[in-house]
């Protein structure tokens, strides 16, 4: 028994084997509810067990003709569409079935014959060679349907919210210290907000209907080897798509923007900062999410193409930080770097998410990199403040001793500041803790924040300058109307608003002080010589630097001197109405001193220029802003 050897010839135990195969293939393939993979596998069996059976007749039978038919009716159907004008996919879903059966046809001949190409059948290689230009077709017809399909059925959704199709002027500050109203600041000046596109909006870029045959697409290219052609299409319909959405976004370079007005690059500053959170959040978002149910198969394939699409529209915005990165310390800017620094810190979770494989690691890198740079750069142009405060000389006193535009400038501009308090605390890392610590009666932690610390400094630096700038007065009364101006203004900026959080109470009592005593210096300046005239007491030396000796001669230089008074201080100006009303109000004791000196002095009216009542209505002119004359104004 050892020694048996089967007598059936070897040809025909495989021809009993093949058959049983075909058999059971046969039954499988009448099985209910087979996936398209697993028929996909059996159609294959059967095409190699066919090729076999051919091979193993002498005279290349049946079998193999078999194969042979199978790939000349996917032939009559590939040539049939190359000379059609019409698309696949427009044509009907039997067409698009009968297209892709034809094709796989082709993969599954195609894979069959190639495991049978070493054997030298010269049949077998010319149906190769046909498989192998017939699919090549087939692939090249896909592509042009892949991109009628996505070109054809793309859509956009662009909320009225998430337009940056226009942008609102802004406040302007420049280095000239333009005066500016506080109405016309706080009515102008909007910060560009973060919280209108908030998380992921996603929207379908292509219509939901087309998925599933881009999908087929992707599968039969992909199956036969044209993975690449397929994403080269894919990337190059997609990246034109989104450089629709940038049409609004002119795209500069680092030159073009270094050499821009500041109007003009406010304004693409503020573009910018809406087109980052609408495209990150919006588009690429949504580019994400189509790139995951087309390719989602494919792996790596996936972020592959969306990185590509993505890369170009991503590093154009970047630049453009870049560049405004590069641009001299102006202070005006610093509103916008805050703006541009929050939005990326905003967008960093998405940017990690959306590109979080390696792929795309170098658009990462770069995002990661400009948030730094904006940082660094913010806080430099914050500390130029306090540069451009310093350096803002001036050769001639402002007239009518009003408020400085340099005063309305910097409290203006770091009202509007604290609005970024949580960024610029967090770029500047560490508290000025010496400066903390000479702070007396430090009420709040927010009074002991570095932001609170370097306003403080900035005001101070404010009120060393307009000590300066009050030395360019001659009159030492105009001088402390000047001082006084400003200084109640700082005041109440501070007071009436958030800026009394971080520079506490004790600030405001100190500087309240200040302008009190200034006010006080203003009525010594003011009326001492003034009064001199109306001194009655008789004490040694009261009257030793008057030449009028009698009543009637003094009340007569007394109004000279008023008069003077009276023409220069009608022409000076207290904006703040309470404070022009309270030094009214102290300018009364000339008045006190002159029916003081008239009731007792008993001067014939004759020789009495003004009466009482005459100079009450005539310290109402005081501090107008317009010089008036005294016989306009005389006893009204």
């Amino acid at each position: 028994m050892a020694g048996y050897q089967s007598m059936i010839p070897i040809h025909e135990r495989e021809q009993h084997v093949i058959a049983a195969a075909h058999h059971i293939l046969k039954a499988l393939g009448a099985t209910k509810n087979l996936s398209d993979d697993m028929r996909k596998i059996l159609a294959d069996l059967d095409v190699h067990l066919s090729i076999m059976n051919g091979h193993n007749e002498s005279n290349g039978g049946g079998g193999f003709i078999e194969v042979e038919k199978r790939l000349k009716r996917a032939e009559i159907k590939v040539l049939s569409w190359e000379s059609s004008q019409t698309m696949i996919w427009d044509s009907g879903s039997r067409e698009v079935s009968e297209y892709l059966g034809a094709v796989v046809e082709i993969q599954t001949v195609k894979q069959s014959l190639g495991g049978l190409s070493l054997i030298e059948n010269g049949k077998v290689k010319e149906c190769l060679y046909r498989a192998n230009s017939l699919l090549q077709m087939a692939m090249s017809r896909l592509e042009e349907e892949l991109v009628h399909i996505l070109v054809q059925h793309k859509q956009y959704s662009e909320p009225e919210y998430m337009s940056f199709h226009s942008c609102q002027e802004d406040l302007v500050y420049d280095e000239s210290f333009v005066s500016l109203e506080d109405e016309s600041v706080e009515e102008t000046y909007q910060r560009v907000s973060s919280d209108d596109v908030s998380g992921e909006h996603i929207v379908d870029l292509v219509h939901p209907r087309v998925i599933p045959d881009l999908k087929s697409i992707a599968n039969v290219m992909f199956a036969s080897n044209y993975d690449q052609e397929f994403c080269e299409a894919f990337i190059g319909v997609r990246k034109d798509a989104l450089n629709v959405v940038f049409l609004a976004m002119e795209k500069f370079s680092i030159e073009d923007v270094l050499k821009m007005k500041w109007c003009t690059l406010s304004s693409e500053i503020k573009k910018w900062i809406r087109a980052m959170k609408i495209i990150i959040r919006v588009y690429l978002a949504s580019e994400k999410q189509l790139c995951n149910k087309i390719l989602g198969e494919f792996g790596s394939v996936c972020s592959y193409c969306f990185v590509e699409i993505a890369k170009a529209s991503l590093l154009s915005l970047l630049n453009f930080g870049e560049a405004v990165a590069m641009g001299s310390l102006r202070p005006e800017k610093l509103f916008h770097l805050l703006d541009m620094y929050e939005v990326l810190s905003d967008l960093l979770v998405d940017i990690d998410s959306l590109l979080f494989e390696e792929v795309g690691s170098y658009v990462r890198i770069e995002f990661h990199e400009l948030l730094r740079k904006l940082g660094h750069y913010a806080i430099a142009t914050f500390f130029e403040l306090g540069s451009a405060i310093v350096s803002d000389t001036s050769v001639k006193p402002l007239p009518r001793g009003g408020i400085h535009p340099l005063t309305r400038y910097v409290m203006n501009y770091i009202k509007a500041l604290i609005i970024y308090d949580h960024i610029i605390n967090m770029l500047l890392e560490d508290p000025v803790t010496e400066l903390v610590e000479n702070e007396q009666q430090v009420s709040s932690s927010i009074t002991c924040c570095a932001l609170a610390c370097q306003l403080r400094l900035i005001t101070s630096a404010l009120e060393c300058n307009l000590d300066n700038k009050s030395k360019l007065y001659k009159e030492d009364a105009l001088r402390y109307i000047f001082l006084m101006n400003n200084i109640h203004y700082m005041v109440q900026k501070v007071k009436n608003s958030d800026l009394r959080l971080f520079f506490g109470d004790e600030w405001i009592r100190k500087h309240n002080g200040k302008f009190q005593q200034h006010a006080t210096s203003y009525q010594r300046a003011t009326w001492s010589s003034v009064l001199s005239f109306l001194r009655v007491d008789g004490s040694p030396g009261s009257c030793s630097i008057l030449k009028a000796t009698t009543p009637k001669e003094r009340c007569k230089e007394f109004s000279i001197a008023f008069e003077e008074v009276y023409k220069n201080q009608t022409q000076w100006s207290i904006t703040d109405p309470q404070l022009q009303e309270d030094v009214r109000i102290a300018n009364l004791k000339v008045i006190h001193a002159y029916r003081f000196f008239l009731g007792i002095t008993r001067i014939s009216d004759k020789h009495i220029k003004y009466s009482v009542d005459d100079l009450e209505k005539l310290l109402l002119d005081f501090f107008e802003g317009s010089q008036r004359s005294l016989r306009n104004s005389h006893r009204r």
